[in-house]
């Protein structure tokens, strides 16, 4: 039987990104027909809410270290976590016989080879070394080493897309041959159709307007939703944009002021704290989707919208096209009138639409959840 641990902190903590990545993955390795043993470490238990997502299948286990009382709080506690997490772990998984031990966030525990574990690391960007300015310094440089710190931990790497494999290559010392390139997890749910009562009481709930083009993502310079603002001041005056995100203080020193100066107040929406059981409609509801990023590791919220039917209008310049596929439409980060045209040509009404959206749909399919697990499921059998 095999046993494979996995780093599970996102798992229990991270509501979106990474959290969601590993929930899929581990959830679609489960259900996968084999003899398989899923071993979920995690320095405490997280969010209930976020664990409970994990379904517990025979041979699915979290573990938690033994030496530190999971409802222990405080600086001491944390230190002690953040230690097992990055060392002190791995006499647990000696002691468990792990063979594999897989980083689902890019990290890799200091003495994982040196015990005999293998370790597979999942990649998914590298922003902070491709784009450091929009980090804290001191945040790039502790970035930096954790990184090349895990190559030396790693047996095999997995970069979730071209894009980042390429990033890979060029900051880090690993072979070529030892990167495997399998695509981010993606769940389906998004393909499930909301009934007409769903949408309309989605509607009222937050004051939707009729027509609106949507973005998803933190509201941050790198995710560049104020390309999609500026772009309004060259659409129709029925058509609005309502952002989904985490609001930081980029957009009140930025985008906000325009809004206010533009006089877009009534063709902005901005909206935070979606449940999880509302976003399908708010998609459902809109004509296009905007992701003006001006880099990404993927985009999942492509994927997402492709799977609730709305074309998309994506930036060029890192991975978009790759998760959009050739039948979406891409533009420069700094086009506001690129960005315009592109969803004038998107919109309800526009020719070949409807054919670009079902191209899309079919493109999309490699990224969901099956074929993805069953690809990191021969990456396991073949180390072991």
């Amino acid at each position: 039987m095999k046993t494979i641990g996995f780093d599970a902190k996102r798992i229990v903590r991270n509501g979106t990104g990474l959290g969601s990545y590993s929930r899929t993955l581990v959830n679609s390795l489960s259900a996968l027909p084999c003899d398989m043993q899923l071993r979920l470490y995690t320095p405490d238990m997280g969010r209930d809410d976020l664990r409970q997502q994990i379904e517990m299948r025979q041979g699915v286990e979290f573990v938690y270290p033994t030496n530190i009382p999971l409802q222990s709080k405080g600086l001491i506690a944390r230190v002690r976590r953040d230690w097992w997490r990055t060392r002190g772990i791995v006499k647990d998984l000696q002691r468990d016989g792990i063979g594999i031990y897989h980083g689902l966030s890019g990290e890799l525990p200091v003495g994982l080879k040196k015990a005999g574990i293998k370790g597979v690391v999942t990649i998914h960007d590298l922003i902070f070394l491709r784009h450091p300015e929009y980090y804290h310094p001191w945040d790039v440089a502790i970035y930096r080493h954790k990184f090349h710190a895990t190559l030396r931990e790693a047996c095999r790497v997995v970069a979730i897309s071209e894009c980042t494999k390429r990033d890979i290559l060029a900051y880090g010392d690993f072979p070529e041959d030892h990167i495997d390139l399998i695509y981010q997890s993606c769940g389906t749910r998004f393909k499930m159709r909301c009934t007409e009562e769903k949408k309309q009481e989605v509607k009222e709930r937050y004051n939707l307007p009729e027509r609106f083009i949507l973005n998803v993502g933190t509201i941050e310079e790198r995710k560049n939703a104020f390309l999609a603002v500026k772009a309004l001041q060259h659409l129709p005056q029925d058509v609005a944009l309502v952002i989904v995100g985490r609001t930081t203080p980029y957009a009140e020193k930025v985008i906000k002021p325009y809004i206010q100066k533009n006089k877009l107040e009534e063709r902005v929406i901005i909206l935070h704290g979606i449940p999880n059981e509302d976003l399908p409609a708010i998609y459902q509801r809109a004509e296009c989707f905007v992701y003006p990023s001006r880099y990404e590791g993927f985009g999942i919220p492509i994927i997402e919208a492709v799977q609730s039917q709305l074309p998309v209008i994506a930036a060029t310049g890192s991975c978009l096209e790759e998760a959009g596929g050739p039948d979406n439409l891409y533009v420069s980060p700094d086009d506001d009138q690129g960005m315009a045209n592109a969803i004038l040509h998107s919109m309800k009404g526009a020719e070949g639409r409807k054919q670009r959206i079902e191209n899309s749909i079919q493109y999309v399919q490699r990224f969901e959840n099956s074929n993805v697990a069953q690809q990191m499921l021969d990456l396991y059998t073949n180390l072991l």
